[in-house]
């Protein structure tokens, strides 16, 4: 039995003011495909995921997250979630119902501490997807999300209370205490992390690749088309999982990973990991040293959708 009523993180969706530059930066760049939209939302696949679509893209005025998505394993999880978190005092967004958006599905949104909306659906039709072949370099399917936090303490513990999130490891600084925590909610190392930051905002969105050699060469390959990258390639401790990131039209960071570890629930303990030890940044060594200028890369602008439900 799962732990957790969530299965896995969809996707993520965003709102730009230069929505056509943001949409030419996951087709010509990211290497995703377009599934469908309409003239101010573009919706956007990985070739290699069941998921109907991994990223939305809406046009706005001012940049924000408009949502996560979260997946549950059917209807019945769906409403007893919402009638829990209800119980326990979060701010639902929506209740339990049929969704519009591709794919259909079942499921509501709430807000979660920090304001950001979050939604959780399951029967969402799955896409017709492919096996991604040797040497595609180009997302297999999302991996995960990180946000930033002024209290990411609160933040940690708030995912673990209402959505069964578990601590997969901490990353620390002698000084600064808490850096990062780890969140899951399957077997993936983590799904969702919290880092230590001035504000609340979005700290990176990751997509998996297929192999080393795939992540390596989209790498090259973006690093080539001269898309700014932050910091990479090279391999986290925490997680064991490869690193490159990169900045979007609109300065959110987006990573290209592979092989994130997978966690044995009846043996594995939370580690503490010093980030001031230069393995816990980059196992490899051959990253650039993680640094002051690397973090307020992935500080991101202050987040203008907090507490306010995206129109769509």
């Amino acid at each position: 039995m799962s732990f957790s009523p969530i299965t896995h993180l969809r996707h993520v969706d965003i709102a730009v003011p230069d929505f056509d530059k943001q949409v030419a930066f996951y087709t010509d760049n990211w290497g995703l495909v377009t599934t469908g939209g309409e003239r101010d939302v573009t919706y956007f696949a990985a070739e290699g995921s069941p998921e109907q679509y991994i990223v939305r893209v809406r046009r706005a005025a001012e940049k924000r997250l408009d949502l996560i998505a979260l997946g549950a394993a059917d209807r019945a999880t769906v409403d007893a979630l919402a009638a829990r978190l209800g119980t326990e005092g979060v701010t639902l967004v929506s209740e339990p119902a049929d969704l519009q958006t591709p794919g259909g599905g079942y499921g509501f949104r709430f807000f979660d501490l920090e304001g950001r909306t979050v939604e959780v659906s399951a029967d969402v039709q799955t896409r017709r997807h492919r096996k991604i072949e040797e040497k595609e370099d180009i997302p297999v399917r999302l991996s995960h999300v990180v946000f930033n936090s002024p209290e990411p303490e609160k933040m940690t513990a708030w995912y673990e209370k209402h959505l069964n999130f578990r601590l997969s490891d901490t990353n620390t600084h002698p000084r600064m205490g808490g850096l990062f925590w780890f969140l899951r909610c399957s077997d993936q190392h983590h799904s969702i992390a919290i880092s230590r930051g001035p504000h609340t905002a979005l700290n990176h969105v990751s997509f998996e690749l297929r192999g080393l050699d795939e992540y390596l060469r989209g790498s090259g390959r973006l690093v080539r088309a001269g898309i700014p990258k932050i910091w990479g390639p090279g391999r986290h401790r925490a997680g064991d999982n490869t690193f490159t990131y990169f900045h979007d039209p609109h300065g959110n960071t987006m990573e290209y990973t592979t092989e994130l570890a997978t966690i044995d629930e009846d043996t594995w303990h939370p580690s503490i990991f010093d980030v001031t030890e230069p393995e816990t940044s980059d196992v490899w060594g051959i990253a650039e040293t993680a640094d002051e200028w690397i973090s307020k890369q992935m500080f991101n602008d202050p987040d203008k959708g907090v507490f306010v439900a995206p129109p769509m």
